[in-house]
């Protein structure tokens, strides 16, 4: 098997990361890239950390199990296959699906804490921080909780300042520079998306073969 690329994709939350990565991912047949989410590494319910007001924060680094996502791209890495059962944002209606990550030669690994978490960021060939201005990251956030995900404007707002930039000032900037490519996404990031893609596909037919192992 040939030894797989493993890209790092962050930055805050409602930088665009997502919207990137549906770009990226659709450049590429599905045998040639494979994804695999921080979201899907959640610790449960009982298991989030509460702010001083009772609340879950899931936007700490003690929300994820960084173990088993590492576990799990390093199993990636040496040709198995993995299975996760899917976060579903605890909604109580929707029923999880199992997800299967299967090896290829580049895989992206995503998530706000991927350089943070040395466990990940150690993994980690190419490293992209996908950047935007405090006040656009806001306005995707309300977007994507309150239209998307049916969240309480008030509870968004709250969450926002209590827990979203808290994280980002700590966790999540700090390590910015670490990155070895800054995207900034305040507009757009085509060009950038489409330099990453070249880069990619050439990454790909010059990985070498490696013995399973």
């Amino acid at each position: 098997m040939r030894k797989p690329y493993i890209v790092g994709i962050t930055g805050g939350s409602a930088s665009g990361k997502t919207l990137f990565l549906n770009k990226l991912l659709h450049a590429f047949d599905p045998d040639e890239i494979c994804l695999i989410s921080q979201d899907n590494y959640y610790k449960p319910i009982h298991q989030q950390p509460l702010d001083d007001q009772g609340i879950e924060n899931y936007d700490t680094p003690h929300s994820f199990d960084f173990e088993a996502y590492a576990s799990d791209i390093i199993k990636i890495q040496t040709g198995e296959k993995v299975f996760r059962q899917e976060y579903t944002f605890n909604k109580p209606n929707v029923i999880p699906k199992m997800l299967e990550f299967n090896p290829a030669p580049v895989v992206v690994v995503e998530g706000i804490f991927v350089l943070y978490s040395p466990e990940l960021a150690d993994l980690l060939d190419l490293k992209l921080f996908i950047d935007a201005k405090d006040y656009i990251k806001l306005k995707r956030r309300i977007v994507r909780d309150k239209v998307e995900r049916g969240c309480d404007l008030d509870d968004v707002l709250y969450r926002y300042e209590k827990h979203v930039m808290p994280t980002y000032e700590k966790y999540i900037a700090p390590f910015k520079h670490d990155a070895d490519l800054i995207i900034p996404n305040n507009d757009n990031f085509e060009k950038a998306l489409e330099m990453v893609k070249v880069f990619l596909k050439e990454k790909i037919t010059q990985q070498p073969n490696i013995e399973k192992g």
